[in-house]
């Protein structure tokens, strides 16, 4: 051993009365008991010893035995135990790190055990279903958020769904929720409804939400970008956020229709030149070929549906034909003659996407006041 425990080191540990003088001695089994060259003998001794010494009055003592076997496998899971149910400051190194620990102890520590502490286990790398379930049911949401940020955490979608009606009022949990690598649909439907329109951005990049659910987000995000529009105004802000769905595989076939039958034909020029690999200028000049042959050899390009091709050319077609008027509620009025078209002069229209378009027909076309009342 590089440092071996000596006759006069356990003399000096039972009998020296300096705490001080212990923890350096407890610092030393540590790293002795981390090590690998200790004989069988040596460690049972270590053992007891580290045992002895997390038994120690002295706070001092028992924070170096827990920080420096924190990593430790040959820690005795009595003595992880004994520690990780102390006060805060010796507990949290093993409750982070140790391995020693089983599902079991954490559970029952989360169900028992301060803020601090669940916190602490809240952010352990690979997390169990048994604890991530344990932290939602138990904890409060500065641990929750915790555990949502932990991308290596496993978390059953029950566990989920309990999370979002326990936590539906905290904005830290939901977010941190939003960010994580993967969400079930259900989850994310949910969480539209319960987070501001930033976030059901966010939503819609980083998760697969139902066709109906990405296209209500993107269209309504989109709103005063299209009145702006109408009056001559730049569309900050369109390619970025374009090129970031792209990137995250969220620009579908069905969302970049239903937003050019609802008259955002500025989401759907960025779109259709983000997925045909084109710039922006040349996408516009192709779109709006009279002759309509632009248009097809952009969406062959593009690799989009055939089924869809025609739907998107009358598409076009009308919102070349159509304005706005300048009026109040224009946008409401635009978008109503555009569906209103499209449902009437487009035969192939698939039927999920025609009853989407009549629901959005229903709302545009619904009084100003009413449509307060039902908001």
């Amino acid at each position: 051993m590089a440092a071996s425990l000596t006759s006069q080191d356990v003399a000096r540990l039972l009998s020296e009365p300096s705490a001080e003088t212990r923890a350096e001695l407890a610092d030393k089994l540590a790293a002795e008991l981390s090590g690998s060259e200790l004989t069988t003998a040596e460690a049972a001794v270590a053992k007891d010893i580290v045992r002895i010494l997390a038994r120690d009055i002295e706070a001092k003592v028992r924070a170096s035995v827990a920080e420096g076997l924190r990593h430790s496998r040959n820690l005795p899971h009595d003595v992880a135990l004994k520690l990780a149910e102390d006060i805060d400051q010796i507990a949290m190194p093993l409750l982070a790190d140790s391995l020693v620990l089983t599902d079991d102890d954490l559970a029952a520590i989360v169900r028992q055990g301060s803020a601090a502490k669940q916190e602490a286990i809240a952010g352990r790398a690979n997390l169990s279903e048994t604890v991530s379930d344990a932290l939602i049911t138990h904890a409060e949401a500065p641990a929750v958020a915790r555990l949502m940020a932990n991308d290596s955490a496993a978390i059953a979608e029950s566990s989920m769904t309990r999370a979002v009606t326990r936590f539906a009022g905290s904005d830290v949990v939901k977010e941190a929720m939003v960010l994580r690598p993967s969400l079930p649909p259900a989850i994310a439907e949910r969480l539209v409804t319960l987070v501001s329109r930033e976030w059901q951005a966010q939503l819609v990049n980083r998760h697969a939400l139902s066709p109906a659910a990405a296209a209500d987000i993107v269209l309504a995000s989109r709103e005063q970008a299209i009145l702006h529009l109408s009056m001559g105004a730049s569309d900050e802000g369109l390619h970025d956020m374009v090129a970031q769905m792209h990137r995250n595989r969220r620009l579908t076939p069905t969302l970049m229709l239903r937003a050019l039958c609802s008259g955002d034909i500025a989401f759907f020029e960025a779109a259709m030149a983000a997925v045909g690999d084109v710039p922006l200028a040349n996408a516009q000049l192709l779109i709006h070929d009279p002759s309509r042959h632009g248009l097809v050899a952009l969406y062959r390009k593009a690799a989009l549906p055939e089924r869809l091709l025609g739907t998107v050319q009358a598409a076009v077609e009308v919102l070349d034909e159509t304005g706005f008027d300048g009026n109040p509620r224009d946008l409401e009025r635009f978008r109503a003659r555009v569906i209103s078209r499209v449902l009437t002069t487009v035969e192939a229209l698939d039927a999920a996407d025609a009853d989407y378009l009549i629901d959005k027909l229903g709302d545009v076309l619904m009084p100003a006041g009413d449509a307060a009342a039902a908001g």
